[in-house]
């Protein structure tokens, strides 16, 4: 149904506009008044203790991210029992653009230009994050009363005056705020550049002046407010990038969140988004881990899970019936005399604002020019597996990799095959075929080197530098490693061991569990499955513990599970 009202653009829009008023007044966020009547006590005591208590700066912002509401007002109700005392940051429809608008949203796009989310988006955005923290007790800062009219005028001139080229990097003050706006922009068209986009300079000129605007705004509220630490998800596009920047700039630790793969588990990160704090996070944080037997087979049996997805919150494609390798051979009309090279992309919009190129400008000129350095190698044969999450991610992507191949090598040579991202091939089962994996930023690359797939890196994915992949940091010596191909062995011995250590380490380690969340079908994706605010207590729930600490000592956001023997409740892989 849904892919059917997408093809209708009004009525798309209206559907989602619907969906959103729907959100906001039934089951989309936390309902407290419950617990809160049968903890009162409890929650008075804590109030009175955290009068003196550290204040955490929760930058939930954007009200309408139902999830961020539901995760964020367990956190500040957890944190306050505690001793320490949370704010709430939220936009009231002050910011002129967010990571809220997308281009699907305006079939009519002047409509966005000439008003961004206000007559639209905003309506339904705070008042429901607005009711969760008031009933919570938590003081709220509004952006629109941070932001003084001279410093509006100030941020409209600045965003109309810079000369549309520069924008993307211009600093301000000491920040990037066009790294942000040009992330927002290319999040707004879903697509890895704005090249091609007509009305590309009026949507990036109103995300750069909703940088700014984020920018004073923050910059007013630590001005003001004295915090230890903010918490706020994601830590890339505008407002949570910018405020990421002014917390940094002041030296405010910041504590970044995401959904992990696994259900009932998040990813928790210090000073930056875990995207880009996992190709810098210090060896010594894993490898000293010991893999056991029984966390090796533990490691596996999850592994093997994700061709499905049955414990993942995150799954971009289920496969269809498994097919043997023989099989999806013959489909696809592959030489068995010929060593097959298997080539993950990325969403091209995605890629680009989470890891900086390297050794090639972006995804599509490594994509080019490695199926040029192919038609080359006719004792090779390329097998190019599109994204699925092209056509099942959100935002939809508007530059699929495959047409932009084809735009540019319009006639592709023999050794060359392309599964596209609506194809029901696990892309498990298309590895299995390859001698090794070319990666430009996907997360696959561990998943493979774990299974002793050989994995080259190409571009910034965080797998990279842990010593299991094959990593170039120039386009020669990317060549030079395909130059060696195919590959005489799998990856084995302590390579291997090594491999798996790490993703023990990321999947069992990194995603911290939080029982009392629960999955479910719709929108959003979890809610809180609280039946009394004790749970919240320290000492109750180990993954809420680490949490907590974290964000209160500084202490890394990592989960010991056995050091929680007893305590964690059961939960699936």
């Amino acid at each position: 149904m849904r892919h059917a009202i997408r093809r209708f653009p009004r009525l798309w829009r209206m559907t989602r506009l619907l969906r959103r008023w729907y959100h906001a007044h039934r089951d989309a966020y936390p309902e407290w008044n419950e617990l809160l009547a049968e903890g009162k006590a409890l929650l008075e005591m804590a109030r009175t203790r955290s009068a003196t208590g550290d204040h955490i700066l929760i930058s939930t912002a954007v009200g309408s991210y139902a999830h961020a509401v539901t995760l964020e007002s367990a956190l500040a109700v957890a944190l306050r029992l505690r001793g320490a005392e949370p704010h709430v940051l939220l936009c009231d429809s002050a910011l002129p653009a967010c990571a809220e608008c997308d281009f699907s949203l305006y079939p009519d796009l002047q409509q966005f230009i000439d008003k961004g989310p206000s007559g639209d988006l905003c309506n339904h955005c705070y008042t429901p994050a607005q009711r969760v923290y008031s009933l919570l007790g938590i003081r709220i800062h509004q952006i629109s009363t941070l932001v003084s009219s001279s410093q509006r005028r100030q941020a409209l001139d600045i965003s109309k005056s810079v000369p549309f080229e520069k924008i993307k990097d211009l600093m301000h003050d000491g920040l990037n705020v066009g790294e942000h706006a040009f992330a927002g922009a290319l999040r707004f068209f879903a697509t890895g550049s704005l090249d091609r986009e007509p009305n590309a300079e009026p949507v990036l000129r109103r995300y750069l002046y909703s940088a700014l605007v984020t920018m004073f705004a923050t910059r007013r509220l630590l001005k003001d407010q004295e915090f230890t630490c903010a918490v706020f998800t994601h830590g890339i596009y505008v407002p949570w990038g910018v405020i990421g920047q002014v917390c940094r700039q002041v030296g405010i630790r910041i504590a970044n969140w995401n959904v992990a793969y696994r259900k009932r588990r998040f990813i928790f990160s210090h000073g930056d988004t875990y995207h880009h704090t996992l190709m810098s996070e210090p060896k010594s944080a894993w490898e000293g881990v010991e893999l056991t037997e029984h966390r090796e087979r533990t490691l596996l049996d999850y592994l093997s899970s994700r061709r499905d997805g049955l414990f993942d919150w995150i799954v971009f494609h289920r496969a269809s019936a498994e097919r043997k390798p023989n099989q999806l051979a013959e489909t696809l009309a592959l030489d068995s005399e010929r060593p097959v090279i298997g080539l993950l992309t990325n969403v091209s919009w995605d890629a680009q604002l989470h890891y900086p190129a390297n050794a090639f400008p972006d995804m599509l000129d490594w994509i080019v020019r490695t199926c040029d350095y192919f038609s080359k190698r006719s004792d090779l044969q390329l097998l190019i597996r599109v994204h699925p999450a092209e056509i099942s991610g959100f935002p939809r992507s508007r530059q699929p990799v495959l047409q932009e191949l084809l735009r540019r090598c319009p006639e592709l040579p023999s050794n060359i095959t392309i599964v596209p991202p609506e194809s029901s091939m696990s892309t498990y089962s298309l590895m299995s075929l390859c001698n090794a994996a070319i990666i430009y930023g996907t997360k696959m690359g561990v998943e493979l080197a774990s299974v002793g797939l050989p994995v080259i890196v190409a571009g910034e994915a965080w797998v990279r530098n842990k010593g299991v992949t094959y990593d170039a940091s120039t386009a020669e010596e990317y060549f030079d490693i395909l130059d060696r191909l195919p590959f005489s062995q799998s990856v084995q011995g302590s390579q291997l061991r090594r491999a798996r250590q790490y993703a023990y380490h990321f999947f069992f380690r990194r995603m911290i569990p939080l029982p009392f969340v629960k999955p479910r079908a719709g929108y959003p994706i979890y809610v809180l499955a609280l039946d009394r605010l004790e749970t919240l207590l320290p000492g109750v729930s180990p993954g809420l513990d680490v949490i907590c600490d974290g964000i209160l000592s500084g202490r890394p956001f990592t989960f010991e599970e056995e050091r929680s023997a007893g305590k964690l409740a059961s939960t699936p892989h």
